[in-house]
């Protein structure tokens, strides 16, 4: 965790003469395009794992009629259909799970009042008014929904809910382009293909998470929230070029 620290303070130093008192907020964006360019290559695999399960589509609505009866053995079929192309129906998820260390990280980090048994200095910075180690109750609690501190949030949820209305309206474009998604939103949501079987039900409210978003940066401290807030940007900016 010293270590992290360590690192976001050297790039907090190293943008200080561009973006003073908000540097550290700087630094997060800034580490977060590093671990999103690290994860790019397996968002350009998921992105052709979606073209290959596009090709199984008629091979897969085959092996529906075959064995439409029977949906355990149609589940093995698309399975082994899937082993023998070489094709993993879950690949699109990769990406998202690469980068679930960094958030934690961060997340830590700025929850902890020491780091090493020193005092967190970087608790210190801030994001214009917010402190980067607050959260959007402190906010509340100190200036109001429209003060300084409150108003830092109401522009990280209006950027969220644009992605989201823009992720929400992309999926359900595909979804209509290719009806076979229907059954699984979660994989149309990044970038299409073939449903997993067994995935339920509860796999129709996909579309509709993007806009979770909202609740996670509601509360968790600033400087993950920007984390989140930069990293679904991004998502969507390059789900949109890499799925056109």
């Amino acid at each position: 965790m010293s270590v992290f620290a360590d690192l976001v303070q050297r790039l907090a130093d190293l943008l200080g003469p561009l973006f003073g008192a908000s540097a550290a907020a700087a630094a997060i964006v800034l580490f977060t395009a590093l671990v999103r360019l690290l994860v790019h290559p397996l968002s350009r695999a998921a992105a052709r794992g979606q073209k290959a399960r596009a090709e199984l589509q008629p091979k897969i609505a085959e092996l529906r009629k075959k064995h439409a009866k029977n949906p355990e053995r149609l589940q093995k079929a698309v399975m082994e259909l899937h082993a023998k192309e070489k094709v993993s129906p879950l690949s699109g998820c990769l990406p998202s799970l690469f980068q679930l260390p960094a958030f934690f990280l961060l997340y830590h980090l700025f929850s902890n009042t020491t780091i090493g048994g020193k005092a967190n200095e970087l608790l210190s910075h801030q994001l214009f008014a917010a402190p980067l180690g607050d959260h959007w109750a402190d906010a509340l609690g100190g200036g109001g929904a429209f003060g300084g501190a409150g108003l830092v949030y109401v522009g990280l949820f209006a950027v969220v809910t644009c992605v989201a209305a823009f992720n929400y309206r992309r999926t359900k474009r595909m979804m209509a382009a290719n009806p076979a998604m229907a059954a699984n939103p979660a994989m149309a949501a990044a970038g299409g293909g073939e449903a997993v079987p067994g995935m339920g039900a509860m796999t129709k409210f996909m579309p509709f998470m993007s806009f979770f978003t909202l609740f996670t940066v509601a509360v968790v401290p600033l400087a993950a929230a920007l984390y989140v807030v930069t990293s679904t940007t991004w998502s969507a900016v390059e789900r949109a070029v890499l799925y056109r």
